[in-house]
Protein backbone atom coordinates (compact mmCIF):
# COMPACT_ATOMS: atom_id res chain seq x y z
CA UNK A 1 0.00 0.00 0.00
CA UNK A 2 0.70 3.64 -0.93
CA UNK A 3 1.96 6.20 2.17
CA UNK A 4 -0.24 8.58 3.59
CA UNK A 5 0.42 12.04 1.30
CA UNK A 6 -0.86 15.33 2.74
CA UNK A 7 -0.85 19.07 1.57
CA UNK A 8 -2.55 22.25 2.33
CA UNK A 9 -5.37 23.28 -0.06
CA UNK A 10 -4.58 25.44 -2.73
CA UNK A 11 -5.58 28.14 -4.96
CA UNK A 12 -8.45 29.75 -6.12
CA UNK A 13 -11.29 26.66 -7.30
CA UNK A 14 -11.24 26.08 -11.47
CA UNK A 15 -14.66 27.31 -13.66
CA UNK A 16 -15.62 23.72 -13.13
CA UNK A 17 -14.30 21.92 -10.27
CA UNK A 18 -15.96 18.47 -11.03
CA UNK A 19 -14.56 18.41 -14.50
CA UNK A 20 -11.39 19.57 -13.40
CA UNK A 21 -10.81 16.67 -10.75
CA UNK A 22 -11.83 14.35 -12.81
CA UNK A 23 -9.28 15.30 -15.32
CA UNK A 24 -6.42 15.26 -12.74
CA UNK A 25 -7.63 11.70 -11.57
CA UNK A 26 -7.63 10.28 -14.70
CA UNK A 27 -4.04 11.05 -15.04
CA UNK A 28 -3.12 9.76 -11.43
CA UNK A 29 -0.79 6.93 -11.39
CA UNK A 30 -2.35 5.36 -8.12
CA UNK A 31 -4.88 5.93 -6.12
CA UNK A 32 -3.58 7.97 -3.63
CA UNK A 33 -2.82 10.63 -6.20
CA UNK A 34 -5.82 10.36 -7.85
CA UNK A 35 -7.83 11.15 -4.17
CA UNK A 36 -5.35 13.98 -3.43
CA UNK A 37 -6.62 16.75 -5.61
CA UNK A 38 -10.09 16.12 -4.25
CA UNK A 39 -9.47 16.45 -0.62
CA UNK A 40 -7.48 20.08 -1.27
CA UNK A 41 -10.72 20.98 -3.10
CA UNK A 42 -12.91 19.70 -0.40
CA UNK A 43 -10.90 21.50 2.41
CA UNK A 44 -10.25 25.02 -0.42
CA UNK A 45 -14.06 25.29 -1.19
CA UNK A 46 -16.17 23.88 1.65
CA UNK A 47 -16.02 24.93 5.65
CA UNK A 48 -13.93 21.43 5.98
CA UNK A 49 -10.88 22.04 8.47
CA UNK A 50 -9.00 18.38 6.80
CA UNK A 51 -9.79 15.22 5.39
CA UNK A 52 -8.96 11.82 4.36
CA UNK A 53 -9.35 8.89 1.97
CA UNK A 54 -9.51 5.49 3.69
CA UNK A 55 -9.22 2.26 1.49
CA UNK A 56 -10.17 -0.80 2.61
CA UNK A 57 -6.93 -3.37 3.28
CA UNK A 58 -8.28 -7.41 3.00
CA UNK A 59 -5.74 -8.49 5.08
CA UNK A 60 -7.16 -6.56 8.06
CA UNK A 61 -10.84 -5.79 7.01
CA UNK A 62 -9.91 -2.07 7.91
CA UNK A 63 -9.97 1.06 6.05
CA UNK A 64 -6.30 2.69 5.95
CA UNK A 65 -5.54 6.00 5.24
CA UNK A 66 -4.34 6.66 1.78
CA UNK A 67 -4.20 10.68 1.57
CA UNK A 68 -4.77 13.66 3.44
CA UNK A 69 -5.44 17.39 3.34
CA UNK A 70 -5.47 20.07 5.73
CA UNK A 71 -5.64 20.42 9.34
CA UNK A 72 -4.46 16.90 11.06
CA UNK A 73 -3.54 18.12 14.58
CA UNK A 74 -1.57 15.20 17.04
CA UNK A 75 -3.79 13.38 19.69
CA UNK A 76 -6.71 10.65 18.67
CA UNK A 77 -7.46 12.08 15.32
CA UNK A 78 -3.43 11.70 13.97
CA UNK A 79 -4.10 8.14 15.45
CA UNK A 80 -7.17 7.55 13.59
CA UNK A 81 -5.22 8.85 10.59
CA UNK A 82 -3.04 6.15 11.28
CA UNK A 83 -4.02 3.19 12.45
CA UNK A 84 -7.60 3.67 9.92
CA UNK A 85 -11.01 2.97 10.48
CA UNK A 86 -11.70 -0.41 11.95
CA UNK A 87 -15.06 -2.44 10.74
CA UNK A 88 -16.72 -2.24 14.35
CA UNK A 89 -17.04 1.20 14.00
CA UNK A 90 -20.33 2.71 13.75
CA UNK A 91 -19.84 4.68 10.70
CA UNK A 92 -18.52 1.90 8.74
CA UNK A 93 -22.00 0.01 9.22
CA UNK A 94 -23.78 3.09 8.12
CA UNK A 95 -21.55 3.66 4.86
CA UNK A 96 -22.15 -0.25 3.89
CA UNK A 97 -25.87 0.53 3.77
CA UNK A 98 -25.50 4.29 2.39
CA UNK A 99 -26.87 5.23 -0.91
CA UNK A 100 -24.82 8.62 -1.10
CA UNK A 101 -22.58 10.74 0.89
CA UNK A 102 -23.50 11.03 4.63
CA UNK A 103 -23.91 14.61 6.47
CA UNK A 104 -23.18 15.20 9.88
CA UNK A 105 -23.98 18.67 11.72
CA UNK A 106 -23.20 17.44 14.92
CA UNK A 107 -21.51 13.90 15.68
CA UNK A 108 -23.24 14.21 19.15
CA UNK A 109 -26.12 13.65 18.75
CA UNK A 110 -25.96 10.72 15.83
CA UNK A 111 -25.00 7.46 16.67
CA UNK A 112 -23.94 6.85 13.60
CA UNK A 113 -21.02 9.48 13.77
CA UNK A 114 -20.32 7.83 17.47
CA UNK A 115 -16.70 7.83 18.73
CA UNK A 116 -15.85 10.97 16.72
CA UNK A 117 -16.99 13.55 19.12
CA UNK A 118 -14.38 11.98 21.39
CA UNK A 119 -11.74 13.03 18.22
CA UNK A 120 -12.60 16.69 18.49
CA UNK A 121 -14.76 16.24 15.33
CA UNK A 122 -18.22 17.62 15.59
CA UNK A 123 -19.50 18.02 11.93
CA UNK A 124 -18.42 15.14 9.45
CA UNK A 125 -19.07 13.73 5.82
CA UNK A 126 -18.32 10.46 4.70
CA UNK A 127 -19.05 9.41 1.00
CA UNK A 128 -18.46 5.87 0.41
CA UNK A 129 -17.02 4.23 -2.84
CA UNK A 130 -17.64 0.96 -3.56
CA UNK A 131 -16.47 -1.78 -6.02
CA UNK A 132 -18.50 -3.20 -9.51
CA UNK A 133 -20.00 -5.63 -7.06
CA UNK A 134 -21.24 -2.79 -4.64
CA UNK A 135 -19.20 -3.47 -2.04
CA UNK A 136 -17.66 -0.65 0.41
CA UNK A 137 -13.78 -0.30 -0.88
CA UNK A 138 -13.07 2.92 0.99
CA UNK A 139 -14.65 6.17 2.46
CA UNK A 140 -13.73 9.55 1.60
CA UNK A 141 -14.44 11.45 5.07
CA UNK A 142 -13.82 15.36 5.47
CA UNK A 143 -14.18 17.05 8.68
CA UNK A 144 -14.85 20.43 11.03
CA UNK A 145 -13.78 20.58 14.65
CA UNK A 146 -17.12 22.34 15.87
CA UNK A 147 -21.23 21.94 14.31
CA UNK A 148 -21.57 22.66 11.38
CA UNK A 149 -24.60 23.14 9.10
CA UNK A 150 -23.21 21.72 5.91
CA UNK A 151 -25.09 24.17 3.08
CA UNK A 152 -26.98 23.38 -0.20
CA UNK A 153 -23.79 24.53 -1.83
CA UNK A 154 -21.85 22.04 0.29
CA UNK A 155 -24.16 19.65 0.29
CA UNK A 156 -24.14 20.05 -3.69
CA UNK A 157 -20.08 20.09 -4.11
CA UNK A 158 -19.53 16.92 -2.15
CA UNK A 159 -22.16 14.92 -4.24
CA UNK A 160 -20.76 16.35 -7.59
CA UNK A 161 -17.15 15.61 -6.53
CA UNK A 162 -17.34 12.08 -4.88
CA UNK A 163 -19.80 11.01 -7.38
CA UNK A 164 -17.44 11.41 -10.32
CA UNK A 165 -14.27 10.45 -8.44
CA UNK A 166 -15.99 7.72 -6.87
CA UNK A 167 -16.16 6.33 -10.03
CA UNK A 168 -12.48 6.91 -10.29
CA UNK A 169 -11.55 5.63 -7.11
CA UNK A 170 -13.38 2.10 -8.09
CA UNK A 171 -11.45 1.62 -11.22
CA UNK A 172 -8.20 2.15 -9.30
CA UNK A 173 -8.75 0.29 -6.49
CA UNK A 174 -9.73 -2.93 -8.58
CA UNK A 175 -6.25 -2.29 -11.03
CA UNK A 176 -4.69 -1.78 -7.51
CA UNK A 177 -5.82 -5.46 -6.49
CA UNK A 178 -5.37 -6.65 -9.37
CA UNK A 179 -1.52 -5.64 -9.21
CA UNK A 180 -1.56 -6.61 -5.61
CA UNK A 181 -2.42 -10.58 -6.81
CA UNK A 182 0.24 -10.03 -9.31
CA UNK A 183 2.46 -9.18 -6.48
CA UNK A 184 1.67 -12.13 -4.21
CA UNK A 185 1.34 -14.86 -6.90
CA UNK A 186 4.78 -13.77 -8.48
CA UNK A 187 6.45 -13.76 -4.87
CA UNK A 188 5.19 -17.47 -4.58
CA UNK A 189 6.44 -18.88 -7.28
CA UNK A 190 9.44 -17.22 -6.58
CA UNK A 191 9.70 -18.88 -3.28
CA UNK A 192 8.57 -22.20 -5.21
CA UNK A 193 11.76 -22.31 -7.74
CA UNK A 194 13.87 -21.17 -4.64
CA UNK A 195 12.98 -24.52 -2.94
CA UNK A 196 12.95 -26.62 -5.88
CA UNK A 197 16.52 -24.90 -6.62
CA UNK A 198 18.03 -26.04 -2.91
CA UNK A 199 19.18 -22.92 -2.62
CA UNK A 200 19.96 -21.06 0.59
CA UNK A 201 16.53 -20.46 2.24
CA UNK A 202 15.47 -16.46 1.95
CA UNK A 203 17.47 -15.91 -1.29
CA UNK A 204 14.64 -14.64 -2.91
CA UNK A 205 13.56 -12.20 -0.62
CA UNK A 206 17.05 -11.21 -0.07
CA UNK A 207 18.28 -10.45 -3.11
CA UNK A 208 15.05 -9.05 -4.23
CA UNK A 209 15.43 -6.58 -0.75
CA UNK A 210 18.98 -5.88 -2.06
CA UNK A 211 18.25 -4.86 -5.43
CA UNK A 212 15.42 -2.53 -4.61
CA UNK A 213 17.56 -0.65 -2.38
CA UNK A 214 20.57 -0.52 -4.74
CA UNK A 215 17.59 0.54 -7.43
CA UNK A 216 16.79 3.22 -4.68
CA UNK A 217 20.21 4.56 -4.38
CA UNK A 218 20.85 4.64 -8.35
CA UNK A 219 17.32 7.10 -8.86
CA UNK A 220 15.05 3.96 -9.48
CA UNK A 221 11.51 5.00 -7.99
CA UNK A 222 7.69 3.72 -8.62
CA UNK A 223 6.74 1.34 -11.74
CA UNK A 224 10.44 0.93 -12.22
CA UNK A 225 11.41 -0.51 -8.53
CA UNK A 226 7.72 -2.87 -8.84
CA UNK A 227 10.06 -4.13 -12.63
CA UNK A 228 12.71 -4.79 -10.56
CA UNK A 229 10.61 -6.76 -7.76
CA UNK A 230 9.34 -8.64 -10.51
CA UNK A 231 12.09 -9.54 -11.97
CA UNK A 232 13.58 -10.82 -8.83
CA UNK A 233 11.41 -12.80 -8.25
CA UNK A 234 11.28 -14.56 -11.50
CA UNK A 235 14.79 -14.74 -12.52
CA UNK A 236 15.69 -18.24 -12.51
CA UNK A 237 11.80 -19.00 -13.58
CA UNK A 238 13.74 -21.20 -16.80
CA UNK A 239 15.48 -23.51 -13.98
CA UNK A 240 12.24 -25.40 -13.95
CA UNK A 241 13.13 -26.88 -16.78
CA UNK A 242 16.43 -28.14 -16.33
CA UNK A 243 17.02 -31.24 -14.40
CA UNK A 244 17.95 -32.40 -11.03
CA UNK A 245 21.15 -33.67 -11.97
CA UNK A 246 22.34 -30.88 -13.75
CA UNK A 247 20.59 -28.31 -10.87
CA UNK A 248 21.89 -30.24 -7.59
CA UNK A 249 25.09 -31.11 -9.04
CA UNK A 250 27.75 -30.98 -6.42
CA UNK A 251 31.06 -29.94 -8.69
CA UNK A 252 32.04 -28.17 -12.27
CA UNK A 253 29.52 -28.83 -14.53
CA UNK A 254 30.82 -30.56 -17.81
CA UNK A 255 30.70 -28.37 -20.86
CA UNK A 256 27.69 -30.25 -21.79
CA UNK A 257 25.57 -29.90 -18.53
CA UNK A 258 26.52 -26.09 -18.70
CA UNK A 259 25.50 -25.50 -21.72
CA UNK A 260 22.10 -27.15 -20.62
CA UNK A 261 22.40 -25.64 -17.15
CA UNK A 262 22.53 -21.69 -19.71
CA UNK A 263 19.58 -22.25 -21.42
CA UNK A 264 17.45 -21.57 -18.16
CA UNK A 265 17.91 -18.00 -19.22
CA UNK A 266 16.19 -18.37 -22.92
CA UNK A 267 13.73 -20.90 -20.91
CA UNK A 268 13.00 -18.59 -18.62
CA UNK A 269 12.02 -15.69 -20.73
CA UNK A 270 9.99 -18.07 -22.88
CA UNK A 271 7.61 -18.88 -19.80
CA UNK A 272 8.04 -15.50 -18.80
CA UNK A 273 6.75 -13.71 -21.92
CA UNK A 274 3.55 -15.92 -21.69
CA UNK A 275 2.27 -13.48 -18.51
CA UNK A 276 0.62 -10.95 -20.36
CA UNK A 277 0.62 -8.53 -17.60
CA UNK A 278 4.40 -8.76 -16.85
CA UNK A 279 6.34 -5.78 -17.75
CA UNK A 280 9.33 -5.37 -20.25
CA UNK A 281 11.42 -4.32 -16.89
CA UNK A 282 10.92 -7.20 -15.51
CA UNK A 283 11.44 -9.92 -18.42
CA UNK A 284 14.72 -7.84 -18.98
CA UNK A 285 15.81 -8.62 -15.63
CA UNK A 286 15.45 -12.39 -16.54
CA UNK A 287 17.15 -12.44 -19.72
CA UNK A 288 19.82 -10.24 -19.14
CA UNK A 289 21.21 -11.42 -15.32
CA UNK A 290 23.44 -13.42 -17.01
CA UNK A 291 25.23 -11.24 -19.60
CA UNK A 292 28.46 -9.31 -18.47
CA UNK A 293 29.68 -5.63 -19.09
CA UNK A 294 32.37 -6.70 -21.23
CA UNK A 295 30.30 -8.88 -23.56
CA UNK A 296 31.76 -12.30 -22.32
CA UNK A 297 27.96 -13.06 -20.98
CA UNK A 298 25.47 -14.75 -22.00
CA UNK A 299 22.75 -15.79 -23.82
CA UNK A 300 22.93 -12.89 -26.10
CA UNK A 301 26.46 -11.48 -25.71
CA UNK A 302 25.68 -7.71 -24.75
CA UNK A 303 27.98 -5.50 -23.04
CA UNK A 304 28.07 -2.27 -21.41
CA UNK A 305 24.87 0.15 -21.04
CA UNK A 306 23.28 -2.13 -24.40
CA UNK A 307 22.40 -4.57 -21.19
CA UNK A 308 18.94 -3.53 -19.21
CA UNK A 309 20.00 -1.20 -16.14
CA UNK A 310 17.00 -3.50 -14.46
CA UNK A 311 19.35 -6.91 -15.42
CA UNK A 312 22.44 -4.91 -14.52
CA UNK A 313 21.31 -4.34 -10.86
CA UNK A 314 20.49 -7.15 -10.38
CA UNK A 315 23.27 -9.28 -11.78
CA UNK A 316 25.87 -7.66 -8.61
CA UNK A 317 23.13 -8.05 -5.85
CA UNK A 318 22.66 -12.15 -6.92
CA UNK A 319 26.08 -12.80 -7.40
CA UNK A 320 27.01 -11.09 -3.73
CA UNK A 321 24.24 -13.00 -2.30
CA UNK A 322 25.09 -16.66 -4.13
CA UNK A 323 28.89 -15.79 -2.75
CA UNK A 324 27.62 -15.41 0.85
CA UNK A 325 25.23 -18.34 0.66
CA UNK A 326 26.39 -22.09 0.78
CA UNK A 327 25.61 -24.00 -1.62
CA UNK A 328 25.72 -27.69 -3.34
CA UNK A 329 29.43 -26.91 -5.28
CA UNK A 330 30.80 -23.76 -2.34
CA UNK A 331 31.17 -22.34 1.08
CA UNK A 332 30.00 -19.14 1.79
CA UNK A 333 32.11 -16.67 1.50
CA UNK A 334 32.41 -14.12 3.78
CA UNK A 335 30.43 -10.24 3.06
CA UNK A 336 34.02 -8.57 2.98
CA UNK A 337 35.38 -11.57 0.64
CA UNK A 338 32.39 -11.10 -1.58
CA UNK A 339 32.53 -7.07 -1.73
CA UNK A 340 36.23 -7.43 -3.15
CA UNK A 341 35.03 -10.10 -5.50
CA UNK A 342 32.68 -7.30 -7.02
CA UNK A 343 34.94 -4.61 -7.03
CA UNK A 344 37.67 -6.68 -8.88
CA UNK A 345 34.67 -8.03 -11.70
CA UNK A 346 33.66 -4.15 -11.98
CA UNK A 347 34.48 -3.34 -15.60
CA UNK A 348 34.36 -6.88 -16.86
CA UNK A 349 31.38 -8.80 -15.45
CA UNK A 350 29.55 -6.02 -13.46
CA UNK A 351 28.58 -2.19 -14.48
CA UNK A 352 30.95 -0.12 -12.64
CA UNK A 353 28.71 2.29 -11.35
CA UNK A 354 26.35 0.04 -10.36
CA UNK A 355 29.26 -1.79 -8.22
CA UNK A 356 30.10 1.53 -6.60
CA UNK A 357 26.44 2.11 -5.57
CA UNK A 358 26.09 -1.38 -4.00
CA UNK A 359 29.82 -1.41 -1.94
CA UNK A 360 28.20 1.93 -0.69
CA UNK A 361 25.33 -0.03 0.65
CA UNK A 362 27.20 -2.91 1.48
CA UNK A 363 29.92 -0.72 3.46
CA UNK A 364 26.96 1.36 5.17
CA UNK A 365 25.61 -2.02 6.38
CA UNK A 366 28.86 -2.76 7.64
CA UNK A 367 29.26 0.39 9.33
CA UNK A 368 25.88 0.24 11.27
CA UNK A 369 26.42 -2.95 12.45
CA UNK A 370 29.49 -2.24 14.26
CA UNK A 371 28.03 0.91 15.80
Amino acid sequence: MTAVTASRAGSAPPHDLSLHLTRLGLTAPDLGSAMQPVLDALVSHTAAVGAGYFQLRDTTLTYHARAASGDLPPGPLQALIAHGLPPELPLVSALQEAGGVLFFEDTRTDPQAAGFADLGVLALTAAPVRDQEGRLVGTLLSHVFTPHPWSGEERQLMRSVTGLLTLLAARLDAEERERDAHECALRALGLLLEARDAETYGHTDRVTGLALRLGRALGLEGNDLRDLRWGAYLHDIGKIAIPDEILHHPGVLDPQARTRMQAHVTEGARLAAQLSFLPRAALDVITGHHECWDGSGYPGGLSGEAIPLHARIFAACDVYDALTSVRPYKHAWTPAEAAAYLGQRSGSHFDPVVVTALLGLLEGDRVAASA
